[in-house]
C-alpha cells in the first residue's frame, strides 16, 4: 500500500463485516457527533502500552488479554466490571509470582462491542432476518424492528465506554489494585475451590514478601499500591473508529483514541481491504488475528504492511488456531517470522477455534481443548527458539456455565443454568483462574 494515509482512506477500499444503515444521513450525523467527543483514551497512554508490548516481544514480559466476547448494554454494571477487573488481577499475580515475570494487563473492555459473524443472516424457522452484530450496532432480539442497524447505538456504546474506562481506571489507581489487598480480589462463587486454596497460599507468600519489604523500609514503591491497566477491542466499525483519531500534538502522528490497542480480525485482514488500511495508520499497537488459513508469505506481507519500521512494540500476532492445528501450521508461520527477521509478539487466542456446538444445542466451548491449544502454543514456540508472548482471552467474573469442563467440571446439561453471553461462551472465574496458573507453571519452566 503506497498510497497517502488519511483518516478516512479506507473508505476507498473494500470493507468487510459492516451493517448497512437504512437511513445515511442519520448515520452521518451521529459519525460527526461522535467526532466532536473528547478522545476516550490519550496517545501518550497508547505509547506506554506500545512501549510495553516491546518489553513482551523480547521475552522481558508476559501479555494477558481478556475480557468480554461482546459487551452488552443491559447488562452493564460497576460489579461486572469490578468482577471481570479482579479475575484478571488474580491471573496476573499467580503469572508474576509464581514464574518472575511482568504481565502487562489489557481488557477487552470499554469498546468491545460489536462482533463479526458467519453469515449476515440467521434463520430460526421459517423467519430469517439480519444477523445480531452486536450492541453498537442492533438488538439482539429475533425481531424485525430490533435487528435493524440504529446509529444512535453509537452514541451509547461510546458513553458506556466512558464510564467504563473511568471505573477501570479508578480500580487501578486508586488503591483497589493494592497488593496488600490480593486476598480481597477474591470472588464468592469460587472461596470453597481448591484454586482458591492454592490462590490463598499464593497471597500468604505475597504477604511474607511485603512484611520483610516493610520491615527493610521498602514498601513505598507506587507499583505496589496501584496497577497499569489498559483497554482494546476489535477495530470492526471503521466509521466509529475513525471518529476517534487523533493527530498528536507532542510527535503529529496519528492514533485512534477509541482504545489503547486495536486489532484486526481473522474475517478482515485483507491486504487490499479497508481494515488493514485503516490500522497501518494509526500509531496505537496493534494486532491481527492468524487463524490456520494464513500462509507465510501472506503473514510477511500483512506484518510489512502494518509495521514497516519492524518496531517490537508496534504488531500482536494472535494466533487462533484451534487445539488440533497449532502444531500443523504455527511452526511454518514462526520459521517464516524469524528467518526474515521480523519484531512481532505473538500471543495465543484458544477460544475461537475450539467452539463447538453441545448436544442441547449451545454454543461452547470444551475448557480440556482450551488447555491443550495453550500448552501446543508453548510447546511449538519452545521448539522454534521463539517467545511465546502472550494469552488473549474471552472471560469473566461472572459465575456463568457457558464452558464445558475446568476444576470444576461443567457439563453440557448445567450449560442452560447461567449461560449469559451474548454471543460467544466465556470462561468464568474458575476456569481463568486454573489457566492462570497452567502458563504460571510453563513460563517458570521456560525462564528457566
Amino acid at each position: 500500500m503506497n498510497q497517502p494515509w488519511s483518516p478516512d482512506s479506507w473508505r476507498a477500499l473494500p470493507i468487510q463485516q459492516q451493517p448497512t444503515y437504512p437511513d445515511a444521513a442519520h448515520l452521518l450525523k451521529v459519525e460527526q457527533t461522535l467526532a466532536s467527543y473528547p478522545p476516550l483514551v490519550f496517545a501518550g497512554e497508547a505509547r506506554e502500552l506500545r512501549r510495553q508490548f516491546a518489553e513482551v516481544t523480547e521475552g522481558r514480559a508476559f501479555l494477558l488479554q481478556g475480557g468480554d466476547c461482546a459487551e452488552s448494554f443491559a447488562e452493564f454494571s460497576a460489579a461486572k466490571i469490578r468482577d471481570t477487573f479482579k479475575v484478571l488481577l488474580q491471573m496476573a499475580i499467580v503469572m508474576t509470582f509464581a514464574a518472575g515475570c511482568p504481565v502487562v494487563k489489557v481488557g477487552r473492555m470499554a469498546g468491545q462491542f460489536a462482533k463479526p459473524r458467519s453469515s449476515g443472516d440467521e434463520t430460526i424457522g421459517d423467519v430469517t432476518l439480519p444477523a445480531y452484530r452486536g450492541d453498537i450496532v442492533n438488538g439482539i432480539g429475533f425481531d424485525a424492528k430490533s435487528r435493524i442497524p440504529d446509529p444512535e447505538r453509537l452514541l451509547q456504546a461510546y458513553h458506556q465506554a466512558t464510564a467504563s474506562l473511568n471505573l477501570l481506571r479508578a480500580f487501578a489507581q486508586g488503591g483497589f489494585a493494592d497488593l496488600h489487598q490480593v486476598h480481597k480480589w477474591n470472588l464468592d462463587f469460587i472461596a470453597n475451590s481448591a484454586l482458591a486454596d492454592k490462590y490463598h497460599q499464593l497471597a500468604n507468600r505475597i504477604d511474607e514478601t511485603l512484611a520483610f519489604m516493610r520491615a527493610c523500609g521498602l514498601d513505598s514503591a507506587p507499583q505496589l499500591r496501584e496497577t497499569s491497566f489498559f483497554t482494546a477491542h476489535e477495530a470492526l466499525l471503521l466509521n466509529y473508529e475513525e471518529a476517534f483519531v487523533r493527530q498528536d500534538s507532542l510527535t503529529g502522528d496519528y492514533y485512534d483514541c477509541s482504545a489503547h490497542m486495536l486489532w484486526i480480525g481473522d474475517r478482515t485482514r485483507q491486504l487490499d481491504g479497508a481494515h488493514v488500511e485503516f490500522l497501518r495508520g494509526v500509531h496505537n499497537p496493534i494486532g491481527v488475528k492468524v487463524g490456520p488459513s494464513m500462509n507465510p508469505e501472506e503473514l510477511i506481507r500483512l506484518i510489512d504492511t502494518l509495521n514497516p519500521a519492524n518496531d517490537p512494540g508496534r504488531l500482536n500476532l494472535i494466533v487462533r488456531m484451534g487445539a488440533g492445528k497449532v502444531g500443523d501450521h504455527l511452526p511454518g508461520l514462526i520459521r517464516t517470522v524469524e528467518r526474515e527477521g521480523r519484531k512481532v509478539l505473538w500471543s495465543s487466542d484458544p477460544m475461537h477455534g475450539n467452539t463447538i456446538k453441545a448436544s442441547s444445542g449451545y454454543k461452547t466451548r470444551d475448557f480440556a481443548q482450551i488447555l491443550d491449544e495453550v500448552k501446543q502454543f508453548f510447546q511449538v514456540h519452545q521448539a522454534e527458539g521463539s517467545h511465546a508472548g502472550g494469552i488473549h482471552i474471552e472471560m469473566t467474573g461472572q459465575n456463568v456455565t457457558e464452558c464445558i469442563g475446568g476444576a470444576r467440571p461443567i457439563t453440557e446439561d448445567a450449560l442452560s443454568d447461567r449461560y449469559h453471553t451474548h454471543c460467544d461462551p466465556r470462561m468464568n472465574a474458575d476456569q481463568s483462574l486454573e489457566l492462570a496458573f497452567l502458563i504460571a507453571e510453563t513460563l517458570k519452566q521456560v525462564r528457566r
